[in-house]
């Protein structure tokens, strides 16, 4: 199912926030770009450390999270392992979407069993970005 995008850039996304760990700054500034019409408000990690520390500091400020999986410091696997075990979001279930260029089928089993809610590959596909963000959201 195509996604209409002239739908998603009349901010029916406003008042949701997303956060978007991404270590490259080139894509970090694409996806920004791509998703500021939708009203989105949205954050940004560099890295999986931060993203955990971002969450960590108010569990129930983000909608979404949009999680490379290869960075620095703390991949994505380990950060979704961390926030699934706050215990300030046990009661409440934050969608973290895995964004990566691996997309076999063990790859996408590999996000979904780390804790993973679904799985995005790059490049991202818009019309697929859209799809997650209404379904999720």
């Amino acid at each position: 199912m195509s996604v209409d995008r002239r739908d998603v850039c009349t901010g029916q996304f406003a008042g949701k926030r997303l956060l978007l760990a991404e270590d490259v700054k080139i894509n970090r500034e694409i996806l920004i770009m791509l998703l500021e019409e939708t009203g989105l408000a949205i954050d940004s990690a560099e890295n999986g450390r931060d993203a955990l520390a971002m969450v960590s500091a108010d569990p129930g400020k983000y909608d979404i999270v949009f999680m490379d999986i290869h960075m620095p410091e703390m991949d994505g696997y380990e950060a979704v392992r961390h926030i699934r075990a706050l215990p300030a979001l046990q009661n409440r279930r934050l969608p973290v979407i895995a964004m990566t260029a691996n997309v076999f089928k063990e790859d996408i089993d590999a996000c979904l069993s780390s804790g993973m809610d679904g799985h995005l590959g790059k490049p991202v596909d818009i019309d697929e970005m859209f799809e997650t963000l209404r379904r999720y959201l």
